[in-house]
């Protein structure tokens, strides 16, 4: 590598806000804070729930129920022609 073209490459903190704290190195200059972490994350601390917004998979599910039925009822017809 060039010497002099590289940005330099220091330790810092990372500050969650839940009050976590680790170091790590960066080009970055200064300790850098952060919303969220892998300590409180819920996806990371198994407590995430998957929310069903505004009915969408009951929407999805009775959509295609009646896809089910129009083929059965087209199948039973055939059978019976």
């Amino acid at each position: 590598m060039k010497a002099g073209i590289h940005p330099a490459y220091n330790e810092l903190n990372i500050t969650c806000a839940c009050g976590s704290t680790f170091r790590t190195r960066s080009t970055h200059k200064g300790d850098i804070r952060v919303e969220i972490c892998s300590k409180c994350h819920p996806f990371f601390t198994g407590r995430q729930k998957l929310i069903d917004t505004a009915g969408r998979i009951d929407r999805f599910q009775k959509k295609y129920q009646k896809t089910l039925e129009m083929k059965r009822l087209a199948e039973l017809h055939k059978t019976k022609a």
